[in-house]
């Protein structure tokens, strides 16, 4: 039984592996001419010119298809051309400047410091007033509860 678990997988893998192969040599298709070869792509019909140097193939891509991947690589670079300045763009504006323009450690201590006294004086002002009403604060924590 536990066979069964194992040759049944290893079968629909291996089916799987031989048509995988199986398409990928059958993709191109060589045709002789006069000079070499015709490679021709039989899924994207594309066609390439092969010469036969030191024993290897050495395919060329055609000249219209040669044209068609020079476009393709023009209208590529004018289109990262316009994002990079788009980046820069957006890194100079006013709200990317006012966001790096963080305080230094001096001024948040300064800052705090400013803060710190503030809190501490109107504490001073809070148990004054406490004092003056005749409460030492434990009736103002009673009534809260």
């Amino acid at each position: 039984m536990r066979l069964q678990h194992v040759l049944i997988p290893a079968a629909l893998v291996s089916l799987v592996a031989a048509s995988a192969y199986s398409e990928e040599t059958d993709r191109y298709r060589l045709e002789k001419s006069t000079n070499g070869y015709v490679r021709m792509d039989t899924q994207t019909g594309a066609m390439s010119i092969c010469e036969e140097h030191s024993g290897q193939l050495v395919c060329k891509v055609a000249a219209d298809e040669r044209a068609a991947y020079q476009d393709e690589i023009d209208r590529l670079q004018t289109s990262m051309k316009a994002m990079d300045e788009r980046v820069t763009k957006l890194e100079n504006s006013l709200s990317a400047r006012l966001e790096s323009n963080l305080p230094s450690e001096e001024d948040f201590n300064k800052t705090m410091s400013y803060m710190e006294r503030f809190v501490r004086g109107f504490m001073g002002i809070v148990k004054d007033m406490n004092k003056d009403s005749g409460g030492d604060g434990a009736k103002l924590n009673s009534q809260k509860t």
